[in-house]
């Protein structure tokens, strides 16, 4: 008998309906409100970009004198280094206002938008730096570089 395939998806493209919300507390990481949620800022109309907000895990061999193959187990778990790519305004009233260095707070991201019973991720953060890497002929940006300072809620269910 053949295995059991895995249920069909609605594959989805997330720019367009992505949200990138930033929130200054919350309460627990793992079971954010809906009233935690619209305390925060809507960063999305001014990102630009973004880089990181994953994580991994390290392996750590566990070899044996019984064998020549090495195996491993699952270690340590990191966050990338991780950043927002924001559009800058020339009278600073921006997200350089909401989130200057050393911000402490939480990124939320939600992929297919802020829809209730969809997932999000829930990164606790710290801003540390705001850089400012003016190009010719680009609109002036800030990357804003977080420090991921706790284990991430990942896939975490949009509240109603």
């Amino acid at each position: 008998m053949p295995a059991t395939p895995i249920a069909a998806v609605q594959r989805y493209y997330p720019k367009g309906s992505l949200k990138w919300i930033f929130v200054a507390t919350i309460a627990n990481k793992s079971l954010v409100t809906r009233a935690e949620i619209n305390s925060g800022t809507d960063l999305t109309k001014q990102v630009a970009a973004w880089s990181g907000f994953t994580t991994s895990t390290q392996f750590v061999n566990t070899p044996d004198a019984n064998s020549r193959f090495t195996s491993k187990i699952t270690g340590d778990i990191e966050a990338e280094d991780s950043s927002l790519t924001i559009y800058l305004d020339p009278s600073g009233n921006d997200a350089r206002q909401l989130m200057p260095q050393d911000t402490i707070g939480y990124i939320l991201r939600m992929d297919a938008g802020d829809v209730p019973g969809r997932r999000m991720d829930n990164f606790p953060i710290q801003v540390g730096s705001v850089g400012k890497p003016f190009e010719m002929g680009d609109a002036v940006v800030g990357v804003f570089s977080f420090a991921i300072t706790d284990e991430p809620a990942q896939n975490i269910a949009i509240p109603a």
